[in-house]
C-alpha cells in the first residue's frame, strides 16, 4: 500500500544582516501557510533560517556573536513559528545557531512534528571554512571559528504515525556532499533525508575555479546521487539571493529515491516546491541495487574511517 507524505521545500531570499528577527519570522510562517495551503505536512526550511550567514563576517565581540545563537528551542524569539504549525498540523525542519547551556556552540537543525514537538534533533559535523580569516578577504567562511564539530554522530529517528512512520534523517549544508553521512543514515533503513543549506555563490575559500552555475549543479548532483544510493527520499533546501553583498545558490529540490528531481525552485527567493511522495518507493533500491545485508562488505572498507587524508601509494 502507498504511504504517501507531502513534503514542501520553504526556500528563502536573503535574510540581510539588518533584518529584524520578527521579520524573518514574519517570512517563514508565510511560507509554512503557503506550503500548508498545497496540502504539505511537513516544510524544510534552510540552514541558519532565523539569521543572515553571520560566519561570513569576522566578529570578535562575544555578546555580538551571541546574538546570532539560540539558547533553548523554542524560545520567544521563534515562537510563534512553532504556534502557527501546531495550528495547521504541520511539521516541520528548522536550521539554527545553538548556543548551549554550558557554553557550547553548534550549528543545529531539529524537525518538529505536527503536534509541535520536537522529533529529532542534528548537529552539523563536516564544517568548512577556517578558524582564522583570511586577510584581504572581503567575506570569510568562519564556521570552524564559531561553531564545534557536531557531537551526536547521524541519529535517524521515526516521524509520527500521521506521516506513516518514516525514517527519517538530517544533514546541514556540506554534510550533504559527504556520503559517509548518508551511508550512516542508509544503514539505519533511512526513507527520508532532510537538509538545509547557505552555500556561496562563488568559491568561499577565496579560489576562482567555481561560479554559481557549478555550485548549484554540485548541490543538486549530492542531493540526487545520496538519494539514489540510500534508496532515500531527500528534501534539500536552500536560503538563497543577494544577502550582504554575498550570493548564495538557489536550486532547492525534492528528489524521489531513484535520484530523479521531482520539484526545484526556480528563484532565487523566498519560494515553496511540493511534491506528494510514496515512501513505498524505497523499497526497490532497499531491496534489490542497495540491499545492503546482501552485498556490502564491510570488511573492505576500513580505510574509510582508519583513515582521514589521502595517501597516495608509493
Amino acid at each position: 500500500m502507498p504511504r504517501i507524505l507531502t513534503l514542501a521545500g520553504a526556500q528563502t531570499g536573503p535574510i540581510q544582516r539588518a533584518d529584524s528577527r520578527r521579520h524573518t519570522l514574519d517570512r517563514l510562517i508565510a511560507l509554512l501557510e503557503d506550503a500548508a495551503r498545497q496540502g504539505a505536512q511537513m516544510v524544510v526550511f534552510p540552514e541558519l533560517a532565523l539569521t543572515t550567514f553571520f560566519p561570513r563576517w569576522f566578529i570578535p565581540n562575544t555578546q555580538e556573536l551571541d546574538t546570532w545563537f539560540e539558547r533553548a528551542m523554542p524560545n520567544p524569539n521563534c515562537q510563534a513559528l512553532f504556534d502557527r504549525a501546531r495550528e495547521l498540523r504541520v511539521g516541520f525542519y528548522l536550521g539554527y545557531a545553538e548556543l548551549t547551556e554550558d557554553g557550547h556552540r553548534f550549528n543545529t537543525a531539529i524537525t518538529v512534528g505536527p503536534d509541535g514537538e520536537i522529533l529529532g534533533k542534528y548537529r552539523k559535523v563536516h564544517l568548512p571554512g577556517s578558524v582564522e580569516p583570511r586577510e584581504g578577504s572581503r567575506f570569510q567562511q568562519l564556521e570552524k571559528r564559531y561553531f564545534e564539530y557536531g557531537d551526536m554522530g547521524f541519529p535517524a529517528f521515526r516521524g509520527p504515525a500521521e506521516w506513516h512512520r518514516p525514517v527519517m534523517g538530517m544533514l546541514i549544508c556540506n554534510d550533504r556532499r559527504w556520503p559517509e553521512a548518508w551511508r550512516c543514515y542508509g544503514l539505519q533503513g533511512v526513507e527520508l533525508m532532510v537538509m538545509g543549506y547557505n552555500s556561496a555563490a562563488y568559491d568561499p575559500n577565496g579560489g576562482s575555479t567555481e561560479n554559481e552555475d557549478i555550485r548549484t549543479f554540485h548541490s543538486t548532483l549530492a542531493a540526487q546521487s545520496n538519494a539514489y544510493m540510500n534508496a532515500t527520499w531527500a528534501v534539500s533546501v536552500a536560503k538563497a539571493g543577494n544577502e550582504d553583498g554575498s550570493g548564495l545558490i538557489g536550486g532547492s529540490v525534492i528528489v524521489n529515491p531513484d535520484g530523479v528531481v521531482v520539484a526545484q525552485a526556480k528563484t532565487l527567493g523566498d519560494e515553496v516546491v511540493v511534491a506528494e511522495c510514496d515512501l513505498e518507493a524505497c523499497l526497490q533500491g532497499k531491496e534489490k541495487m542497495f540491499n545492503f545485508a546482501a552485498h556490502r562488505r564491510p570488511e573492505h572498507y576500513k580505510r574509510i574511517v582508519e583513515q582521514v587524508g589521502a595517501e597516495p601509494p608509493a
